[in-house]
């Protein structure tokens, strides 16, 4: 067998390498990271074909301008860390100067993360109103045996992380629905958020908003004060739904009218659409199995498929 040159093992070393299933954050995202391959591996393909390596050049794994970027990582900065509940976090994240990320509302990024020698990717939605400068926030669970977790629980201070986006997002327009039906589980708060903020920022936007937020109980509510603040507009309405709380008295007062125990089921899911003010838009965020749900029982108070938003 003849060896393989050194000019054909040069190339070989550039080619780029395929992506494992676990860097696919299955969010959905154009481009994906198997877009992204595609891309570098035909842009390979014809380098070697021209046996001309300058072609290359432009094929950049991760830039440290600090704009966001699909195709590429970006370097930003851990500002904070804050612990809100035994597993969530809520992470600062610094731009330079004034900087925004210039997210549309309910956008995602993707988080890139190399645990015991393992790439994975993971996504996740700033909760940082839209026009805020100099920083990003997001919120994140962190899970006992998750890979992405392990990597994440080690962030400090003055950390560097590596994100690219934006993807996805609910084209939302001020006064174009006239209730919008939030149903989040637990982090899936994150995209209602901003949403939630640009509402109530614009005097002309008269949407009413109803949010549903279930979580197992009142402690792992997230940013309380945030959503207290919110529900004080005319137009926004709270309610939480506690699936492993079983009595209301030990909640504080101001709770106790927006709060309900056990699961949000097919029942509640009809009382809580039909004191909409308006029929509602539905916009939901959970895990597969709570989207599901939710689904199944929107259909069966009523609400058809293309008036629901799964993020």
């Amino acid at each position: 067998l003849q060896a393989m040159s050194d000019s054909e093992r040069d190339w070989l070393a550039l080619r780029p390498q395929e992506p494992s299933p676990s860097q696919c954050c299955g969010s959905g995202c154009k481009p994906c990271i198997y877009d992204v391959y595609e891309k570098e591996l035909a842009q390979w393909e014809r380098a070697k074909a021209m046996q001309d390596k300058s072609l290359l050049m432009g094929k950049k794994e991760q830039s440290n301008n600090s704009e966001l970027n699909p195709d590429t990582f970006t370097a930003f900065s851990v500002s904070s860390v804050e612990q809100l509940t035994e597993d969530t976090y809520q992470y600062k994240f610094e731009l330079p100067g004034n900087s925004s990320l210039r997210l549309s509302l309910g956008q995602h990024i993707v988080l890139r993360g190399v645990v015991n020698g393992l790439e994975v990717q993971r996504a996740y939605t700033p909760i940082n109103p839209g026009n805020a400068e100099g920083y990003f926030e997001v919120l994140i669970k962190c899970y006992e045996a998750g890979l992405m977790s392990q990597y994440i629980k080690t962030w400090k201070r003055g950390d560097v992380v590596f994100w690219r986006g934006p993807f996805g997002g609910f084209p939302y327009q001020p006064n174009k629905h006239g209730e919008l039906l939030m149903l989040a589980s637990g982090t899936g708060l994150a995209p209602m958020i901003p949403i939630l903020q640009s509402i109530t920022d614009d005097e002309e936007d008269e949407t009413f908003v109803t949010l549903v937020g279930c979580f197992p109980t009142f402690d792992k509510i997230y940013l309380k004060p945030l959503l207290q603040d919110l529900a004080r507009y005319w137009n926004i309405r709270i309610f939480y739904v506690l699936s492993q709380e079983t009595s209301l008295e030990k909640l504080p007062w101001s709770y106790q009218d927006n709060t309900y125990t056990g699961r949000l089921n097919e029942d509640l899911m009809k009382t809580i659409v039909n004191s909409c003010r308006r029929k509602p838009f539905v916009l939901i965020c959970g895990s597969s199995a709570f989207n599901e749900d939710m689904n199944r029982y929107l259909k069966a108070a009523g609400i058809e498929e293309k008036s629901c938003f799964v993020f």
